[in-house]
């Protein structure tokens, strides 16, 4: 199997690009090994990550899920000679063509040899042509139906059909954690895993909001979490539930009806600055976006920064649209469980604010037990490993 390392590690400095490879090759080496995936050997070299296995079909089914990688092929290995290699695109030819296909050669070579890659796809097309005569196949340089790739790398050759595309980004652990707020909705699972595309370890944070909320809630935020992690095997699979449904009781009854999302909102920021500290992340991640609900317009989010004292709250989604957020959902998985039936919060006003006023929220909040509420919810919090 031939694994690409994602673009953005290629142009890093020359420090850092190792680095982001030697995590790279430990994340895949740690996945592998979870899944029991039997491979006997693996070589790293510049800008590629070889592995030799007899079930490449069990590679192709995991390697997708580690970030830093950007493609991988399955690839028959030969030596570099030019005969070797247009007698295994021969071979490869024959098995996955149909008779009176397109075709092309593409070469990419590394290292000192005494041919040129024109001179590969030139030899090769002229081999398979002469040998394959039965097959009426013919070249078509533009638009084929079929790509000998063959990528050349000093004494070594790998030949190969297919491209398999996969998540890109950087390995995970090559930034710092952060806490995600996790819900059972469609928008925080994609934007957790936008965190980590960009190499952020998660520590998921769920708010019960129990009774207001019903269990099959808390039921798709766990399974969603436990989705999410599939993408960073070998790091910490710790989640955190939040007793919430109280504080969101004391916010309906006490609280100006219209505050009330805001008041919760920003509650859950104090509550997940706890954990950070005492997870040593570096910031707080939601799945918020500009206008997708009433406490996420422009107004209201600089009013629920404030919050946050010590982290700074990052939204991946901000200017994304529900179709997009949708269509990354669908493709991580975890939209089938986010779209699971569940009761939803009730405590939602008819009318909530979109225009709050810092001022007057301070001033709600006032009146209200904030510290022992944060400390309370900070004491009860119910920590699992998934």
């Amino acid at each position: 199997m031939i694994v690409r390392f994602s673009g953005e590690i290629g142009i890093k400095g020359e420090w850092t690009r190792r680095a982001h490879e030697r995590l790279l090759l430990k994340n895949i080496k740690n996945t592998l090994t979870h899944y029991r995936v039997d491979y006997t050997e693996i070589v790293a070299k510049r800008g590629r990550i070889y592995i030799e296995a007899d079930n490449v079909e069990r590679l192709a089914s995991r390697l997708p899920t580690i970030f830093g990688i950007s493609s991988i092929s399955p690839a028959k290995h030969t030596t570099s000679h030019i005969e070797e290699i247009a007698q295994t695109s021969i071979e490869m030819t024959s098995k996955e063509t149909k008779n009176g296909s397109s075709f092309a050669v593409r070469c990419h070579r590394v290292g000192t040899h005494s041919y040129s890659s024109m001179d590969i796809c030139r030899k090769t097309g002229e081999e398979i042509l002469t040998k394959l005569r039965g097959k009426h196949l013919h070249v078509d340089l533009t638009d084929p139906q079929f790509t000998v790739n063959v990528e050349v790398r000093d004494a070594d050759a790998y030949v190969f059909t297919q491209t398999i595309r996969c998540a890109g980004g950087f390995p995970v652990d090559s930034q710092r954690k952060v806490v995600c707020l996790l819900s059972g909705g469609i928008d925080s699972p994609v934007a957790c895993w936008l965190a980590m595309k960009r190499g952020c370890p998660i520590v998921p944070v769920y708010f019960d909001n129990t009774p207001i909320t019903d269990e099959a809630t808390t039921a798709k935020a766990i399974e969603t979490a436990k989705k999410l992690f599939e993408w960073s095997i070998g790091y910490s699979r710790r989640m955190y539930i939040i007793p919430h449904g109280q504080n969101l009781e004391i916010f309906a009854q006490k609280g100006p009806p219209k505050l009330t999302c805001i008041l919760c909102k920003r509650m859950m920021y104090r509550i997940a600055e706890r954990i950070a500290t005492a997870e040593g992340a570096e910031g707080i991640v939601t799945g918020e976006a500009i206008g997708e609900q009433a406490s996420q317009t422009i107004v209201n989010l600089r009013v629920l920064n404030e919050a946050s004292k010590d982290y700074p709250i990052h939204r991946p989604l901000l200017g994304f649209d529900k179709i997009e957020t949708e269509a990354i959902a669908k493709k991580i998985g975890t939209f089938e469980i986010s779209t699971k039936k569940a009761k939803g919060c009730t405590a939602a006003p008819k009318q909530p604010a979109t225009q709050a006023k810092l001022d007057v929220v301070k001033k709600a909040e006032d009146s209200l037990p904030i510290e022992t509420m944060v400390e309370t919810s900070v004491q009860a919090a119910k920590i699992m490993t998934l």
